[in-house]
């Protein structure tokens, strides 16, 4: 018997900071139980405290995407604790930039793991719910560089180009069951990776963005938790771009 009997349950990949972060905050403002995945258990375990302390339904649990039996066990248990998953977000994911000339094999394969296998696993392992309940939402995290590609990117470009046409596939099998993939792809983001970037750097990414500024982990999570809900039923196939504009 599911512990939320009244809440739809969301799964949310590299939900610890930035990003995922974001989205497992927003989702949960809408009355959503999330359950929140990353490795840093430590982390995880401070923002559901927090959520939970501003009345909201959060869980986490602690597991590495890139290995796949753990990730399709902890989506089985969450299912069988729940009774049901209704929205998957496939979040996590890594850089490990350089020139294609001198790129590592390893560098390339950890990529394309992280990026896009996991995010393979953990769709098949959700969907089995989600056909059953005939009601579902996957939603996977791309990037504008998977759309127009970026240098010194190319394992993340290709993982996240592979993720789009992935998600498309996914969708068009799983139409008839009235369960939506789509992908949200986020351009130059305040987070991590890009607070990193020296500050002429930043300026000129800055100019080849028409809205002139980074986006902010808050405008995703607005994009993922429009395709989460109700109102987001009639949209499967689809790659939003939050990216001001960048990629059009």
């Amino acid at each position: 018997m599911s512990t939320t009997p009244n809440k739809r349950i969301a799964f949310v990949t590299g939900g610890s900071r930035g990003i995922g972060e974001a989205i497992v905050q927003r989702l949960a403002a809408d009355s959503i139980h999330v359950v929140a995945v990353a490795r840093n258990s430590e982390k995880l375990a401070g923002l559901v405290a927090a959520l939970t302390a501003a009345g909201h339904s959060v869980e986490s649990v602690s597991v590495d995407v890139g290995d796949s039996a753990a990730l399709a066990a902890s989506i089985e248990a969450v299912i069988e604790k729940h009774g049901r998953l209704d929205v998957l977000v496939n979040n996590a994911g890594i850089t490990r930039d350089g020139l294609f000339m001198r790129m590592e094999d390893k560098d390339f394969d950890d990529v394309i793991n992280v990026n896009l296998r996991a995010a393979f696993v953990a769709c098949r392992a959700a969907a089995r719910s989600m056909i059953r309940a005939k009601w579902g939402r996957i939603i996977n995290i791309a990037s504008v560089s998977g759309i127009i590609g970026n240098a010194g990117q190319v394992n993340y470009s290709a993982s996240k180009a592979g993720l789009i046409g992935m998600t498309k596939s996914i969708a068009r099998e799983l139409a008839g069951k009235q369960v939506t993939a789509n992908c949200v792809a986020p351009g130059f983001t305040t987070t991590d990776m890009t607070d990193v970037l020296p500050p002429q750097i930043k300026e000129k990414v800055v100019e080849m963005i028409p809205l002139r500024r980074f986006g902010t982990p808050a405008d995703v999570a607005h994009a993922v938790a429009f395709l989460a809900s109700e109102n987001a039923g009639y949209i499967t196939g689809q790659v939003v771009a939050v990216d001001g504009g960048m990629s059009m």
